[in-house]
């Protein structure tokens, strides 16, 4: 019955591991056989059963939650999931509130998580985001874009360059790639994952524009679900966050956004 209702999926990349950073120095190899672990939170029985089974024949380890409650407890307690499928709509507490306690936690805050549900209107994708989520997929959902959407974030947590890659330094701003772990004036910044990504992402190619549809396709890797609104929106965040050093982050009307070529003003160095 489970096949029927998600279809056949097959792929030779199974078992994907993750690094996942602020998790109390937990670290997972990719190239060994350690698959992922998924937390799924959903208080649909059928539709947990289903995504379980899907995930564990996908080569990921699993754990579950039915509401909020069990969801913070299974997430806090060590192995740490190296990502979090998140339904919106829980029993005891909505899915916003969850991620934002995941977000408040030092040991959860860089964990992925994919928020799955069935609000659809802009804002609630705006507040999915703005609490801290990764991703954000509508039902009825294909059950192979989701799966993929699992596979790319994963995979971003740690690629190779960010493995060789030495602390970046920008003024007053220090970016530590391989610890994800982000400085600005001495004072650590908590970062969610994908807030990381989008900072590396313009930091690495400062002074040049960079569109938004180029964004989504760079940092989110599939742009089916998220607007040109989202970057906006974690642009605006991740300024914030960053304090002085969020104007290096320059607006470029009608096309996106750049990071400066040198650093200026309050973002220089003392």
């Amino acid at each position: 019955m489970v096949d029927s209702l998600w279809g056949p999926f097959s792929s030779t990349d199974t078992g994907a591991g993750a690094v996942t950073q602020g998790r109390q120095q937990q670290t997972r190899d990719k190239d060994t056989s350690m698959s992922a672990l998924v937390l799924i939170v959903e208080d649909e029985p059928d539709l947990l059963e289903t995504l379980q089974y899907n995930l564990q024949k996908e080569g990921y380890a699993t754990r579950v939650a039915p509401d909020g409650a069990s969801a913070l407890n299974e997430a806090f307690r060590e192995p740490f999931p190296d990502l979090v499928l998140l339904d919106l709509m829980l029993p005891d507490m909505s899915g916003n509130e969850v991620c934002r306690q995941l977000r408040a936690n030092p040991a959860t805050q860089a964990i992925p998580v994919i928020m799955v549900t069935a609000r659809s209107e802009e804002v609630d994708r705006v507040v999915g985001f703005e609490v801290g989520a990764d991703d954000y997929v509508v039902k009825p959902y294909s059950p192979r874009e989701l799966l993929l959407r699992v596979r790319a974030i994963l995979r971003r947590s740690v690629t190779p360059e960010a493995q060789q890659a030495e602390q970046l330094r920008f003024g007053a701003l220090v970016v530590d790639e391989l610890g994800h772990r982000v400085w600005v004036s001495e004072q650590e910044i908590t970062l969610t994952a994908l807030e990381f990504r989008l900072l590396t992402t313009l930091l690495s190619r400062k002074g040049r524009v960079q569109s938004r549809d180029r964004l989504l396709d760079d940092v989110w890797g599939l742009d089916a679900v998220v607007t040109p609104r989202t970057v906006d929106t974690h642009v605006k965040r991740l300024r914030e966050k960053l304090g002085d050093a969020g104007a290096c982050i320059e607006t470029i009307r009608g096309v996106g956004y750049r990071f400066l070529s040198e650093p200026k003003g309050a973002g220089e160095p003392r």
